[in-house]
């Protein structure tokens, strides 16, 4: 009785290292997807594909994690082009599975700082008129994103972004964006993901701003 009792526990855990194995080869080949994703198709194509792996990993975060920051990227992409009227709905989207994922794991940096840039989404709809609501929820989420973790690139990388991109009148400035942007590249270059399939993007994109020419 205990060889058949030490054999089916052997055969659950070879089950589960499978299980853990096919999970982490999928997500690798997903998450690499992310850097050639270029049009809002292709993200929303992503986005589905970590939807069907939340679906069946219920009790990881980082698919529900993907999927929403895959439907910010699309979000992002519809801004570039000035689509406007489709970014509340995107948006909308990604605040699903971002509510998935912090109902696994709720101080997470990473997790508060998609939550920013859907509220950031949802105020560039209409920033007059949604500064106050959406702009200020914007904020208090980068704050606690910062709080869980202070050394996390991510963080300074969009608080870069802000400052670069926001008209000086209303506090921005470029000069003081790509200072922020340096000081991200600095966190990138000593940061080391808890995981492989830990969120490691936005070192591309700080190195972008960076080497652009000063005018």
């Amino acid at each position: 009785m205990k060889k058949y009792i030490l054999s089916f526990a052997l055969a659950c855990m070879s089950l589960l290292s499978f299980a853990q194995a096919n999970y982490e080869k999928i997500m690798t080949e997903k998450i690499a997807k992310i850097e050639t994703c270029k049009m809002p198709e292709d993200f929303q194509a992503l986005a589905n594909d970590f939807q069907r792996v939340a679906e069946k990993e219920t009790a990881k975060w980082l698919p529900n994690y993907y999927a929403a920051f895959s439907y910010i990227q699309k979000g992002r992409v519809l801004m570039r082009e000035g689509k406007m009227q489709d970014m509340d709905a995107v948006a909308d989207q990604a605040q699903k599975y971002i509510d998935a994922a912090e109902n696994l794991d709720k101080e997470n940096s990473e997790i508060h700082l998609l939550q920013k840039m859907v509220y950031s989404l949802k105020m560039m709809v209409n920033p007059q008129e949604r500064y106050m609501t959406f702009g200020m929820k914007a904020q208090d989420e980068l704050n606690k994103a910062e709080k869980f973790d202070p050394n996390n690139p991510r963080v300074t990388l969009i608080k870069a972004e802000d400052t670069y991109f926001t008209p000086e009148q209303y506090g921005g400035s470029k000069t003081k964006g790509m200072e922020q942007f340096k000081t991200a590249l600095e966190k990138f270059n000593s940061f080391k993901p808890k995981t492989n399939l830990s969120p490691n993007w936005g070192k591309g994109e700080a190195e972008y701003f960076i080497n652009q020419p000063t005018k």
